[in-house]
């Protein structure tokens, strides 16, 4: 149920953390994939990782921000790859943290650019090339933050996050009749380099936050992914599914 034969994915944010994690889930489940992220360096390692254990890959840096960059990415898993069926618009960033009085416009339009804005880009492209092949598997990566919970300091990444949730409730209901699926992936703490724990005490507290009381490592994350990817998933649409450690729930 799980496995990605003859699927071509496409994974963002892949460098690093969840996404690295998930392509080569992806990967070992058999799709061929086409990764990004802004570090070229890093995405070539990915590839040969991939390719030395047998799977097919091809990278290409760029920013999520830029629609070139998203048409592209698009292209090449066409080109390279005869088509798209899956999507993982994994790559996001906190932003610059603070009250909302003390934020310049720019900070907020950085954050709301890199993380939604981002995604409606890629989504543009890549819904097409889906339909093409009959439909598809379309997730995002969203947060806890700003729908379960509202941390201080995060209202653009929140406000960005939650309309993440919005977005794949409508693309789930206009594209569903054509056989795409479209969820979003809520993960919590997760222990990657472009985590916020830079302290002991940053730690602890993220850690406590979850009922697990640990955070968990891309792996877990990349797991819930490749069962929104797969046919595991087959009536599964406009979901926010939870793989946050209970950090929604715990009170303690």
């Amino acid at each position: 149920m799980f496995t990605l034969t003859n699927k071509v994915a496409i994974v963002t944010g892949a460098s690093s953390g969840i996404g690295r994690a998930t392509a080569k889930q992806f990967a070992e489940q058999s799709a061929s994939l086409v990764v990004a992220a802004r570090r070229q360096a890093e995405l070539d390692a990915l590839v040969n990782e991939i390719e030395t254990a047998g799977g097919k890959a091809a990278a290409l840096a760029g920013d999520v921000r830029d629609e070139a960059y998203a048409q592209a990415l698009v292209e090449l898993a066409v080109a390279r790859f005869g088509g798209l069926d899956i999507a993982f618009n994994n790559a996001g960033a906190v932003g610059v943290m603070g009250p909302v009085p003390d934020m310049a416009p720019a900070t907020w339009h950085e954050t709301m650019d890199t993380n939604l804005t981002s995604a409606y880009l890629a989504a543009k492209h890549q819904i097409p090339a889906m339909l093409e092949r009959g439909g598809g598997s379309l997730i995002f990566t969203s947060s806890f933050v700003g729908y379960t919970a509202g941390m201080p300091g995060m209202a653009a990444y929140a406000a960005a996050k939650a309309g993440l949730i919005g977005l794949t409730q409508v693309l789930a209901a206009e594209y569903g009749p054509r056989g795409l699926r479209v969820n979003a992936l809520l993960p919590g703490g997760t222990d990657t380099p472009g985590a916020t724990t830079t302290t002991p005490e940053a730690r602890a507290f993220v850690e406590g936050i979850h009922a697990l009381k640990r955070m968990a490592q891309p792996e877990e994350i990349a797991r819930s992914a490749l069962y929104l990817a797969s046919d595991a998933s087959s009536f599964t649409t406009g979901t926010a599914l939870f793989a946050d450690g209970g950090v929604s729930i715990n009170r303690t």
